[in-house]
C-alpha cells in the first residue's frame, strides 16, 4: 500500500469512527431519556395506587367504642369534612376496610373525610350485622339464595341500620375536638346498605349541608316492604340536597328513584343520576353487576359527579380537568315511580 492509499484509508476511518462516536453518544441520550420517561410512568401509577395515609381513631356511640379512619389534606383548614358510609360485607365484618380509594377522591377537592367503621365492623364493638339480623332468620320464603337467611327478612333488619345511623351521628360530637374541621360544612355519603345509613342519618340531623346516596338498598328494595316504608318516611324528613346515584344494571333502580320526588318536594336541588350498565372485571359474591360501581374499579366513572355536586353545596375544588362520568339522566322513569 503506498502513501497515498494509507491516508485515503486513514481518513475513511476517522469517517466512521466519529460517526460511531456520535451515534453512540445519541443512543446513550435516547436510553437515558427513555428510562427517564418510564421512571415518571412508574413513579405516577405507583403514586395513584398507593392507598392514601389516614389515622386510625376511636369515638364512643352510647356505651359502644367505634373505629373509625379519618383522611386529612394538608394544611392548617379548617377544611369541609365528608362521612364515608360503607356496605355490607357478609362474612368478612371484622376486617377492616379503610377505603382509601374514598379517601383519594375526596382528599383531592381539600376535604377531609371520616369513615367509621360502624358497630360490628373492623375493630368496633357490638354484634356484626349477620349476628344480629340472622339469629332468629329461618330458610328465605324470597328464595334470595336458594332458601338461605336472608337478613331482608328479619324483624332486626331495619332496626339494625338505624341503630348503626346513631354510630355516625355520634362522630358529630367527635368532630368538634378536631380543630381543622368546618363544622358548618359537613357532606355525607354511603354506598349500599351505606347509602341506607345515609338516607337515615341526614333525616334525623340538621348539620349536613348534602348527602350522596349509591345505590342504597338496590339489593334488597324488592324483598322489604319495611326497609321501603323507612327509606320513603327518611326521606319525607330530608331537607338538604341529596345526590342520587345507581347504575342501569344494578338488581333495582327504584331504591334511589322512588325517592327522587320525595326529596324533590322538600329540596328542588335534588339531582338523580343513572348510569349506563356496567360490568365489573371480578364479581365475588355473584350480585348485580351494576352495584359494583360504586367500588374502586368504577370510582372513575362517578367520582368527579361527586367532586362536584360537593363543590355546589361544601365549597371545596373540582381538580383541573375533571370531567363528569358517562352517564344517562332517566327522570321520567322517577316521576313514574320507577318501574323496574
Amino acid at each position: 500500500m503506498n502513501f497515498g492509499q494509507r491516508e485515503r484509508v486513514e481518513r475513511g476511518l476517522a469517517v466512521i469512527l466519529t460517526a460511531a462516536s456520535a451515534i453512540a453518544r445519541w443512543t446513550q441520550r435516547s436510553l437515558i431519556g427513555l428510562l427517564l420517561a418510564l421512571g415518571v410512568t412508574q413513579a405516577l401509577a405507583q403514586s395513584a395506587a398507593v392507598p392514601q395515609p389516614y389515622t386510625e381513631v376511636f369515638y364512643p356511640s352510647g356505651p359502644l367504642r367505634i373505629q373509625a379512619y379519618l383522611y386529612r389534606p394538608p394544611g392548617d383548614g379548617p377544611f369541609p369534612l365528608v362521612i364515608y358510609n360503607h356496605g355490607s360485607r357478609a362474612n368478612s365484618e371484622r376486617e377492616p376496610r379503610p377505603f382509601s380509594y374514598v379517601g383519594r377522591i375526596l382528599l383531592r377537592s381539600g376535604y377531609a373525610v371520616l369513615v367509621p367503621e360502624r358497630r360490628g365492623y373492623g375493630r368496633s364493638d357490638g354484634p356484626t350485622f349477620s349476628e344480629e339480623t340472622l339469629q332468629d332468620t329461618g330458610p328465605s320464603p324470597s328464595g334470595s339464595r336458594r332458601g338461605a337467611p336472608d337478613a331482608a327478612d328479619s324483624p332486626h333488619f331495619v332496626g339494625r341500620l338505624q341503630a348503626e345511623s346513631d354510630d355516625v351521628l355520634a362522630a358529630l360530637d367527635f368532630l368538634t375536638t378536631l380543630p381543622f374541621v368546618d363544622r358548618s360544612r359537613l357532606g355525607i355519603m354511603g354506598w349500599s346498605f351505606g347509602g341506607i345509613v345515609t338516607m337515615f342519618t341526614v333525616s334525623r340531623s340538621g348539620a349536613f349541608r348534602a348527602a350522596v346516596n349509591q345505590a342504597g338498598g338496590a339489593l334488597v328494595w324488592d324483598r322489604s316492604a319495611a326497609l321501603r316504608n323507612a327509606l320513603l318516611g327518611a326521606a319525607s324528613q330530608v331537607r338538604p340536597p341529596v345526590l342520587l346515584m345507581v347504575a342501569q344494571n344494578d338488581r333495582t333502580t327504584a331504591s334511589v328513584t322512588t325517592l327522587a320526588s320525595t326529596l324533590r318536594a322538600h329540596n328542588p336541588a335534588t339531582e338523580l343520576i343513572i348510569y349506563p350498565p356496567f360490568t365489573p372485571s371480578r364479581n365475588p359474591g355473584n350480585i348485580a353487576p351494576g352495584h359494583l360501581i360504586f367500588s374502586e374499579e368504577g370510582s372513575t366513572i362517578w367520582e368527579n359527579d361527586v367532586r362536584t355536586f360537593f363543590a355546589k353545596h361544601l365549597g371545596g375544588g373540582v381538580p383541573r380537568g375533571s370531567e363528569g362520568g358517562r352517564r344517562v339522566y332517566l327522570l321520567a322513569a322517577a316521576r313514574e315511580g320507577a318501574r323496574d
